[in-house]
């Protein structure tokens, strides 16, 4: 039977996801963060599903997308990027924003995170047509599984007082101490075997003297510290001599290209981006300066998942790493970046996933970690379902806030519990 994998409809919805408070070097993550859950149905009634940011500048680029959607066949993937989507400039400049943290913020990239959404949307819709997992129709999975690595990160117990939230069984990790036992606790639930720690809280000697306690009490495993760009060039190489018999990379510990390269020419600890090389049009600086060694990819970041291939191809060609970077995220994502891991020749570290810290989903079953790993399905598409229930509960909190959590800003956040807080300057130490 020929299939019509014409476009019929296109279902947005926006939802508001509870976050724990976790810290970082802007500030402390809201109690509630927006995704938005993307749907698109054929002719033939085969619903594909893809998630991306919820901020309302991704949404109303997502609005216009749709728009031109319908009659679009899930196969025109390329097609895709070359739909003519205008992208107000107001409130995107570029630069790091204050939304998590996730690299440059202009027009292009907008467009790029909310591509992503329907390429993996029109992906799974296309392999339930056909019967295939989604990395079948990327050229096959050369794993059956993906390594992930445990996210630390420095947190709160719980949310301020007054500012709402959902509370949890994880306590405070504010020292290294809180750390070591948040690590322990990964590896309980989930048996992680490498860990990151989200770096840029405390002043660098605090920091140091965790990952020297993450080292002693989980010896010879992989380590890794991000910053998020909070330090100098002299502070880094610091950092990276006194860690050195102990970092598997170190993420981000300067801003900016120029920066990682004065000191990548200081170290020989290996340094992994999200930050400096976040479009195709950044790699020929960072590489050529051997400012990088190792790329995470994001399909989120990129434009999707076929993306993510031309980048880990690019990598391989200048001889760079592979990693994968998380942001907030739900099942959906996981899914899609599982199924394209499985595919990467050049992945040889652990991917990041902030999975774990969500309480909350809009899967019917969540995804599960065995020994730090998830398993690269073989179902259709990418072999999730959604829970329909859940997506209603999420999207009816999203329509009762005021509009105060619709756009992810961890430093107003922060002022909640310190009204003084404003977003340091670059570099912080």
């Amino acid at each position: 039977m020929t299939r019509d994998l014409a476009l019929a409809e296109v279902r947005l919805t926006p939802i508001l996801v509870a976050d724990p408070p976790l810290l970082n070097t802007q500030g402390v993550h809201q109690p509630y963060t927006p995704r938005l859950i993307v749907e698109v149905v054929t002719a033939d009634g085969i619903t594909g599903l893809g998630e991306t940011y919820g901020d309302t500048r991704y949404l109303e680029v997502a609005r216009r997308l749709a728009d031109r959607l319908v009659g679009h066949r899930v196969s025109d993937l390329n097609a895709l990027h070359a739909l003519d989507v205008p992208v107000a400039a107001d409130g995107v400049a570029d630069g790091v924003g204050a939304g998590g943290l996730r690299g440059v913020q202009n027009a292009g990239k907008l467009l790029l995170s909310v591509v992503s959404a329907f390429e993996v949307a029109c992906l799974d819709a296309l392999g339930k047509a056909l019967g295939l997992p989604v990395h079948a129709l990327l050229g096959g999975k050369l794993r059956d599984s993906v390594e992930y690595s445990a996210y630390l990160f420095y947190r709160w117990a719980a949310h301020p007082e007054g500012a709402g939230g959902e509370r949890d069984d994880w306590g405070a990790a504010l020292d290294p101490a809180g750390v070591v036992a948040q690590a322990r606790a990964f590896v309980a639930r989930h048996g992680f075997t490498s860990f990151k720690l989200k770096g840029g809280v405390f002043p660098p000697d605090e920091e140091i003297a965790a990952v020297r306690a993450l080292a002693e009490a989980f010896p010879g495993r992989p380590l890794r510290l991000d910053p998020n760009g909070a330090w100098s060039v002299a502070t880094s190489a610091r950092v990276a001599r006194e860690l050195a018999d102990v970092l598997e990379y170190l993420e981000d510990p300067a801003l900016g290209t120029p920066a990682m390269a004065e000191v990548a020419a200081r170290t020989g600890v290996p340094l992994a981006t999200n930050m400096c090389v976040t479009t195709f049009a950044e790699i020929e600086e960072a590489f050529t300066r051997g400012a990088v060694q190792v790329v995470l990819c994001d399909h989120h970041y990129w434009g999707g998942l076929r993306n993510t291939q031309h980048l880990a191809a690019l990598c391989a060609a200048f001889g760079v790493g592979v990693s994968m970077h998380s942001n907030t995220h739900l099942g959906i994502s996981l899914a899609a970046m599982t199924q394209v891991a499985s595919t990467l020749p050049g992945l040889h570290h652990a991917c990041d996933t902030h999975y774990p810290w969500q309480s909350e989903d809009v899967l019917t079953e969540r995804l599960v970690f065995d020994g730090g790993r998830v398993a690269v399905g073989d179902a259709p598409g990418l072999g999730v379902a959604l829970d329909r229930d859940e997506l209603a509960r999420l999207h009816r909190r999203w329509l009762d806030d005021d509009g105060a959590l619709r756009e992810r800003d961890d430093a107003a956040a922060m002022r909640v519990a310190e009204p003084g807080w404003a977003v340091p300057a670059t570099p912080r130490w």
